[in-house]
């Protein structure tokens, strides 16, 4: 009976999955995206978040604990020299799951990517090109007395034209 067991086992032994979560979280603190099935990547997110909330304390005793899991040096110093200062000032949720269209070949399996959230360059972009709000509210912004004057004088070129075209529109018919 599974009573109880609330984590995915991935259909492996406790040793092989603790040894396949380090080298795939050192993989992804080194090459900041990897591909991987759905239930992995879920199973990745919940060992290597709490490694990174480790690495923002940046003391020695959180290195030796970081590295008792990743068992990989050049993981651990990417993690603490790069990766702690970039998302210090997040408070969590360092990585993101983008899920694949297409499923595996060999075996029909769920594809997805896993990336930390600060290095993605794409959706970084999106966000600084976007117009900074997000809700779509019916209140309408204060204008400043900058604004109205200048809302003013175009209404009054706008309506100048108007009445040009009119004057226009009213010699052309005459002629005729």
């Amino acid at each position: 009976m599974r009573h109880g067991k609330k984590f995915n086992h991935l259909g492996r032994t406790s040793s092989h999955r603790k040894a396949m979560l380090s080298n795939m979280a050192a993989s992804l603190i080194l090459h900041k995206r990897i591909q991987t099935t759905t239930a992995k990547a879920k199973a990745l997110r919940k060992y290597v978040e709490p490694l990174i909330t480790r690495a923002k304390g940046g003391t020695q005793n959180d290195q030796r604990v970081v590295f008792s899991y990743l068992q990989n040096k050049e993981a651990t110093k990417e993690l603490f020299n790069e990766v702690a200062r970039k998302v210090g000032e997040r408070p969590g949720g360092y990585t993101r799951i983008i899920k694949l269209s297409l499923p595996r070949l060999g075996d029909n399996a769920d594809v997805c990517f896993i990336e930390l959230v600060d290095y993605n360059e794409l959706m970084l972009q999106d966000k600084a090109s976007s117009s900074g709000r997000t809700r779509r509210g019916r209140r309408k912004k204060k204008k400043s007395s900058e604004d109205t004057a200048q809302t003013a004088t175009a209404e009054a070129t706008s309506e100048e034209k108007v009445e040009e075209k009119k004057a226009d529109n009213a010699d052309s018919s005459e002629e005729e």
